[in-house]
């Protein structure tokens, strides 16, 4: 997973080498309920695709509970094979059965063919998301 999340070249400047800080997230993330860390392996056993998602409660648009998408990857050897769109559509269905009623997601915004991708998924970019780093 953390492979395949160094594999572009946002990735290479923002992920380190060191797998304690990886083992420790997923512990936490693998504890909580509310989040799904998926991995997609080819029939070699390769990890070719993964993406983390997370039920968030909330109280706009009716109490509504958002699917969010992060940490989205699909392998190299498998874009344009269809794998990325099977990936969301079963995102999209696992959260529905839990309740969610939108999906959203951030995708950087050097990430050109990402867009293109999701907009073909029907995301439309309806927001301007800011973050800041908590030092």
């Amino acid at each position: 997973m953390v492979g395949l999340l160094r594999d572009d070249p946002l990735g290479a400047e923002r992920e380190v080498e060191d797998p304690e800080p990886y083992v420790a997230a997923f512990h936490r993330i693998d504890s909580d309920r509310s989040h799904l860390l998926v991995v997609v392996r080819d029939a070699g056993g390769e990890v070719v695709g993964t993406m983390q998602l997370t039920l968030l409660p909330g109280l706009s648009r009716s109490a509504a509970t958002r699917l969010q998408a992060e940490g989205v990857r699909v392998s190299p050897s498998e874009r344009g094979s269809g794998l990325g769109a099977a990936m969301f559509a079963w995102a999209h269905a696992w959260g529905h059965e839990r309740g969610a009623s939108l999906a959203q997601l951030t995708t950087d915004l050097s990430r050109a063919d990402a867009h293109r991708f999701y907009e073909r998924l029907g995301y439309v970019a309806t927001h301007a998301g800011l973050k800041r780093p908590l030092d």
